[in-house]
């Protein structure tokens, strides 16, 4: 028997998402799965009926493999509205499978082999395998808990000879909104190094108040060296719909196009016909899904203060980090599956969100009904005499975070 050849050393580099794996480990168990990031209700009516419409009716053959044109010019008008830029839908927009192939289209179409891409650390973990898979090198500055600031002075190191920076605002896993002041330090530092900003802002309309969500492709002369890749999943609560863009100027869209058209051809035509609907929503919406999600993490952060872990206050998306170390665990890994077995509630390991060995946090997500949260918090409440029992020791002392 002849043996197998080897597989490519890039898919040796990084391993498997810990947050579709952790999704498994929720299933195995039957445990509330507070890991994988997606909510437990229907989208809108309105788009639902939409959807109805286009599966009876289509299109159901290819659409332009960028972008259906009613698409791109309902996005287009959204966008302008919401970034205050002048967005050409024929020059300015790629749409994608999802923003995850945004994200990979645009690290492939702007990094060669060998290019340093930086990335903040902790990052959603999607971020160095596309940089692993274009042949780039990543490099991480990192985010300090417990606000998750950085120091400019290691950004402008890292940055020395880089090509690209990948900006999540607001931040999964952390719920970090960056601040004006933070952002403008960011685009002083782009034009100094010459690089492009690929930003990673699915998370736009969940921006709890008083902050507010700046795009960073809006800022004084950053449109021309910024990619602003989003997405409908989370906005409209479809994650399985997998509808995503990118904007940016022309050179580069034109760049991606042509990446996007190879990896994928397009995005399915049914769902950018029947999305439309979504995308012409009045602004009341957007302030409507704010409230949700705001009254949502106040339930689940009151289940956290009652549970005694401590915590990361969040100020957009819908994720929150809880510092474990009090309980003294092995590992990040090993708590979150003794978690999901023993207690009924699945999160992410946190060390899979950070370069090197960081194991001191989980990450759970609060996009479930208020039942589901109530359920939830209450079986998270008795995590700390679970431990005990089950373990035979206590925590140790907590830590300081509030």
């Amino acid at each position: 028997m002849s043996s197998m050849p080897p597989i490519s050393r890039k898919a040796s580099l990084f391993g498997e998402s810990v947050i579709r794996a952790m999704t498994r480990v929720a299933n195995k168990y039957g445990a509330i799965n507070l890991s994988q990031g997606y909510p437990d209700w229907e989208p809108p009516a309105d788009l639902l009926a939409a959807a109805s419409e286009a599966v009876r009716k289509g299109p159901h053959q290819y659409a332009v493999t960028w972008g259906a044109q009613n698409f791109r010019e309902a996005l287009a008008e959204k966008q302008r509205r919401f970034m205050g830029l002048p967005i050409d839908p024929d020059e300015n927009i790629v749409v994608t499978c999802g923003s995850t192939e945004a994200m990979m289209a645009a690290v492939l179409a702007v990094v060669d082999p060998g290019d340093k891409v930086v990335v903040f650390s902790p990052f959603y973990e999607n971020y160095q395998a596309d940089a692993l898979l274009s042949g780039a090198v990543p490099v991480c500055v990192e985010l300090r808990a417990p606000d998750f600031s950085f120091d400019p002075a290691e950004l402008d190191h890292a940055l020395s000879g880089a090509k690209a920076l990948i900006l999540c605002n607001p931040a999964n896993p952390t719920g970090k909104v960056f601040s004006r002041g933070e952002l403008l330090a960011i685009a002083r530092l782009a034009e100094k190094h010459d690089i492009f900003v690929i930003t990673d802002e699915v998370y736009e309309h969940i921006v709890y108040a008083p902050r507010e969500h700046l795009y960073f492709a809006s800022l004084p002369g950053m449109f021309e060296r910024t990619i602003s890749c989003s997405s409908l999943s989370k906005t409209y609560s479809i994650t399985g719909w997998r509808l995503g863009y990118a904007i940016g100027p022309s050179p580069v869209v034109d760049a991606m196009r042509k990446v996007h058209d190879f990896l994928t051809v397009g995005a399915a035509a049914p769902l950018q016909e029947a999305a439309v609907t979504a995308l012409r929503f009045p602004d009341s919406y957007y302030g409507g899904l704010r409230d949700l999600y705001a009254g949502k993490r106040e339930l689940f952060l009151d289940y956290l203060r009652k549970a005694e872990l401590p915590h990361v206050r969040p100020d957009g998306a819908y994720y929150v980090m809880v510092d474990i170390r009090g309980f003294g665990a092995e590992s990040d890994t090993a708590f979150c599956e003794w978690m999901a077995r023993e207690v009924g509630v699945a999160a992410v390991p946190g060390s899979s969100f950070f370069k090197g060995s960081v194991s001191d946090f989980v990450r759970f997500h609060f996009a479930k009904r208020d039942e589901t949260l109530r359920e939830a918090g209450s079986r998270l409440v008795g995590l700390h005499e679970a431990w005990e029992s089950g373990r035979g020791r206590a925590p140790t002392a907590r830590t300081g975070l509030k």
